[in-house]
């Protein structure tokens, strides 16, 4: 009797699955993406109209301006996922800080620019403490941030006095409601277009320079016409309604600042580092405590800014605003690529993660589902995204 060995011939082909799904995970996830729309987009077909309720330029605009606080907090919780750290607290501080804008706005009168200013320092102020006790006094941040998480919401529901502070004055409305006039928006679009053709032709000369492996010119500029196609789609489709929302602008300069920050700083290379290998880190003479402590002042940042939309999108501060939010936030990271041991991660993949989430809310929003469908579907997502970083990394539990 002869006996196969499956295990033998198929390792291989797992190596290659895992190689694949490493490389592309980013194509894979937008795929994801165009799947979910493609479904949402048939099951709201109207046919009396002839139009999709999910496809239309009104709610494409509806669902990126709902990402786009998840995104925020996204953005700044990537960055402590990959100094192997987490922080539950993020929903909680920026319910905090939402509310210190609505106390500022509508009871104080303060003008807006005071408001943005308290707030963004009142935020990183609040990152760095919750950095400093997780770095130099060495309690676990798991535990940190389940204390802080307790602490903003306790505080918010004490300035708020626990009611809905309403309404907010139209300039600080405009942040969470405001629409840029089009022509602003393809001005921006080019400008967008411009900058990543710059920094795409520079990377690749700095490739080259070094004699490292480059894609062929032509793919080059392949990638490059299928990222003017996208941004045009992008802007024309906002534009057809109303423009850009804001709260998307805002996001946009996040995703720019916060790439260049983890891609073409020493300080974004020394927080992979840290989650790399924290030991190795410290022994080359790096603070890792302090890169820690200024992660979470960025993700206090986060915070202001989430809170300020959040505010201005709802025009009033409400003692449950940003509940849950953290959650959304850690699985966008992980949906995005992120691994939860550290090292890994990028912020479009974040963001990408986050435009997932949205697009299941929404659209299990428009077809009536409930609730608690909503939070199931939600968490065996996650669940599969962390079973594909064990994959896909090789892992053995």
């Amino acid at each position: 009797m002869t006996l196969s060995i499956p295990t033998q011939a198929s390792a291989p082909a797992k190596k290659s699955f895992r190689r694949l799904v490493a490389e592309y995970k980013i194509v894979a996830l937008l795929l994801v993406i165009a799947v979910i729309w493609a479904f949402f987009g048939a099951l709201t077909y109207d046919h009396s109209l002839g139009v999709s309720e999910f496809l239309t330029a009104r709610n494409f605009s509806n669902l990126l301006r709902q990402m786009a606080i998840t995104g925020m907090l996204a953005s700044g919780m990537l960055f402590i996922i990959v100094a192997a750290e987490i922080d539950l607290s993020v929903g909680s501080l920026a319910g905090l800080l939402g509310g210190i804008a609505a106390v500022l706005d509508v009871w104080w009168g303060w003008p807006l620019y005071g408001t943005i200013a308290a707030v963004v320092l009142i935020g990183v102020a609040a990152g760095l403490m919750v950095g400093w006790v997780v770095a130099y006094v060495g309690i676990p941040s798991f535990i940190v941030t389940l204390g802080g998480q307790l602490a903003f919401r306790g505080a918010v529901l004490g300035i708020t006095g626990g009611i809905t502070i309403a309404p907010v004055h139209n300039d600080l409305k405009f942040i969470g409601q405001g629409y840029l006039p089009g022509s602003i928006g393809n001005v921006l679009a080019v400008a967008l277009f411009v900058m990543l053709a710059l920094l795409a032709f520079r990377a690749r000369a700095g490739r080259v320079k070094h004699k490292l492996p480059v894609s062929s010119m032509p793919v080059e500029v392949l990638k490059l016409v299928i990222t003017g196609a996208v941004i045009a789609g992008f802007v024309v489709t906002l534009n057809s309604y109303q423009g850009v929302p804001v709260p998307v602008l805002i996001l946009l300069v996040i995703l720019g600042v916060f790439t260049i920050v983890g891609d073409r700083t020493v300080f974004g290379r020394r927080i992979y580092a840290v989650g790399s290998n924290l030991e190795a880190t410290r022994l080359s003479g790096v603070n890792v405590n302090l890169v820690k402590m200024l992660i979470w002042g960025l993700m206090g940042l986060m915070c202001a800014f989430a809170g300020l939309t959040t505010t201005a999108r709802l025009a009033a501060g409400t003692p449950s605003a940003g509940f849950g939010s953290e959650l959304d936030a850690i699985a966008s990271c992980f949906i995005g690529g992120a691994s939860m041991r550290g090292g890994i991660g990028t912020v479009i993949g974040a963001l990408v993660g986050a435009m997932i989430m949205a697009s299941l809310d929404n659209g299990m929003s428009m077809l009536g589902i409930d609730t608690f469908w909503q939070q199931i579907t939600k968490g065996i997502i996650l669940v599969a995204a962390v079973w594909l970083d064990i994959v896909t990394s090789g892992a053995q539990r």
